[in-house]
């Protein structure tokens, strides 16, 4: 049954949303409040759209290789204009450490394990145009959406339509079949839904972090550094989390992560020349940085109120709403320094498509997207879950000068041995760090490549190394918590001045 689908939110979920359920043959409404694109290319995109409605706009993001598959396989020509955009496609092969890439023999599987990086203007700008170039496709930039309309009652809503407010003006009413919500983390349908009686519970945990991020370009004639060297531009210094993120035509971006106790390197880290000391401290970080070898071209942002949330719209069986659904962070949040975002965000929107086109029954449509939401979303959140849970653990510890590693009883005791383990063999062995890659690009469930007995034995022979060696390959190398703060605040130590 093709139908008359109103989508709110033009973002990435948004926007793969709209496309997936024009493929099914609906008429689709996205209605943004923000202004469209400015015409050119993605310099214009980057540093001219005023996109006020999405909080990490201007922070780095990458398709995993579980969405990049799925655009391939479905939308190849977008794939191309993602190319032609500068986009870049990081292969396996190409996030090998120096070691493992001696190692290195391609098996079929490699081919799918690929990400797209570029900035996220250029994500939205290629992705919005090509949504844009289908008939039955058409995004609203002049309404803003301030409520919903509904019949039944309390205990019974449908949802019927939306009111939007057209050029700041009137309220007008329109109707549609099927109402998604896709804008995002500050959504506003739970508290609509929330004033006629239907109420949306939540799952939310603070992931206790904020990270900032700073965008460089390359200086002319200047190539990248190479991903292969020995000091890894992405890693773990126990108190701070650091990573580059290559992007499109000669752009990349470094995001460092603070804990939210971290207040004098958080205060630091705001002002862009002590960005950049704290970066040129970090072994990994130096050649990317390096004024001889890039420019910046924005100055440092934050982006913190980091959550891990899941609202329910079903609740003991019975739906919040009908003809109603929630994608991407509007249902469902990770921290973003996993980059999951867009992929989990994509891979809902297509089994949204998928539901809506097989099932007519709208109780039936809500229950069954509820139940595909868990089995497809949960194992990733309760990984992601577990993950914040732990790095808050480690931070604490660090600034209390404790043991990282003394996590207290013998059941956490080998839990972190285990971790420790499957940390130490990924960075020696190439079979048990393919398997991790498929999990960290969703292409299995997190966890599932422990199930190869080959990659079991590994980690177990690893495992009897004991911890104290196994726990080096978590960390890279850089200065201690005290020797960052001296760096990045000098005048707390008259002698590093």
């Amino acid at each position: 049954m093709k139908q008359n689908i109103a989508v709110v939110g033009a973002g990435i979920s948004g926007l793969c949303t709209g496309l997936a359920l024009a493929a099914k043959g609906n008429t689709v409404t996205i209605y943004e409040r923000d202004i469209e694109p400015p015409e050119g290319g993605a310099d214009q995109a980057f540093f001219e759209w005023n996109r006020r409605g999405a909080a990490q706009f201007r922070h780095p993001h990458a398709f995993l290789g579980v969405m990049c598959n799925l655009l391939e396989k479905n939308y190849p020509d977008l794939i191309e204009q993602f190319w032609e955009a500068g986009a870049r496609k990081m292969s396996f092969r190409d996030m090998l450490p120096p070691e493992l890439l001696l190692q290195y023999e391609p098996e079929p599987t490699d081919e799918d394990m690929w990400m797209l990086m570029c900035r996220r203007a250029t994500m939205e700008t290629v992705l919005r145009r090509y949504v844009e170039s289908k008939h039955n496709v058409t995004i609203n930039n002049t309404s803003n959406v301030v409520g919903m309309t509904t019949s039944g009652t309390s205990e019974d809503i449908t949802l019927t339509g939306l009111e939007v407010q057209v050029d700041r003006g009137d309220i007008e009413q329109v109707s549609h079949d099927v109402v998604v919500d896709a804008s995002g983390r500050g959504t506003n349908f739970p508290a609509w839904l929330d004033a006629l009686g239907s109420r949306v519970t939540t799952e939310d945990d603070d992931a206790d972090i904020v990270y900032y991020t700073r965008h460089y370009q390359l200086n002319p004639g200047e190539q990248e550094p190479s991903r292969h060297n020995k000091e890894r531009s992405a890693g773990d210094l126990g108190y701070m989390k650091y990573g580059v993120f290559p992007g499109d035509n000669g752009h990349f971006a470094v995001i460092i992560c603070l804990p939210n106790h971290e207040t004098e390197l958080r205060e630091a880290i705001k002002d862009p020349d002590q960005f950049d000391d704290i970066c040129n401290a970090i072994p990994g970080l130096k050649p990317w940085v390096s004024p001889s070898k890039s420019t910046p071209t924005t100055s440092s942002f934050g982006f913190g109120d980091i959550h891990a949330t899941w609202r329910h719209f079903v609740n003991d069986g019975i739906p919040v709403a009908l003809n109603f659904f929630a994608v991407g962070d509007s249902a469902v949040r990770t921290n973003p320094l996993y980059g999951r975002g867009c992929s989990t965000g994509t891979i809902h929107a297509h089994l949204l498509a998928r539901i809506l086109d097989e099932f007519t029954d709208p109780v039936e449509r809500a229950l069954q997207f509820d139940e595909e939401t868990e089995n497809e979303l949960r194992p990733i959140f309760s990984a992601s879950l577990i993950e914040d849970k732990r790095g808050i653990k480690r931070a604490v510890a660090v600034l209390e000068g404790k043991d990282i590693e003394d996590t207290g009883g013998l059941k956490n005791w080998l839990k972190a041995a285990f971790g420790d383990a499957i940390n130490s063999a990924a960075s020696e062995q190439l079979h048990v760090l393919r398997g991790a890659m498929r999990t960290f690009n969703l292409m299995e469930k997190p966890g599932d490549f422990l199930k190869d007995n080959k990659i079991r034995w590994t980690i177990l022979r690893y495992m009897l190394r004991g911890r104290a060696k196994n726990n080096r390959a978590r960390f890279q190398r850089g200065p201690k918590r005290e020797q960052m703060l001296d760096i990045a605040e000098p005048q707390r130590n008259p002698k590093a001045a």
